[in-house]
């Protein structure tokens, strides 16, 4: 009996650990300026669309770079950054800072553009294609 009570314990807290490492990041953690409609012209004028399926963003098939669906739901960026709403300006202003062996490259966003970008991706919802 001891030992299945110590088993559900231990399970118990592995599922509050792994909840705590998967977000549900909200563009409201961003600064009051930024624009997720303006995020997602950005998306376009930039070009990720050539890397990047972003939902309702048209643009070509590509499969280059994850898709960015569900971003708020992930619990790192590339991988290594904790998916916070500042990780992911920096990350979108400058990637290979981060990662130094990204593909992904800097195109130059400015701080306002990064979160931008950030607010619209933040809004989208639950997708269900993986990310």
């Amino acid at each position: 009996m001891l030992l299945g009570a110590a088993t559900l314990t231990i399970l118990a807290a592995c599922g509050d650990e792994r909840a705590a490492l998967t977000p549900d990041l909200t563009a409201a953690a961003l600064p009051e300026r930024a624009d997720a409609v303006r995020g997602r012209q950005w998306i376009s004028d930039y070009g990720c669309l050539a890397c990047h399926a972003v939902p309702t963003v048209r643009g070509p098939a590509s499969s280059v770079g994850p898709p960015l669906g569900n971003v708020g739901r992930q619990a790192y960026l590339t991988g290594l950054l904790p998916n916070t709403p500042d990780n992911l300006v920096r990350w979108l202003m400058d990637p290979p800072a981060i990662n130094p062996r990204t593909s992904m490259p800097n195109v130059g966003l400015s701080q306002a553009e990064a979160e931008d970008i950030a607010a619209f991706l933040l809004s989208l919802p639950a997708s269900p294609e993986p990310s």
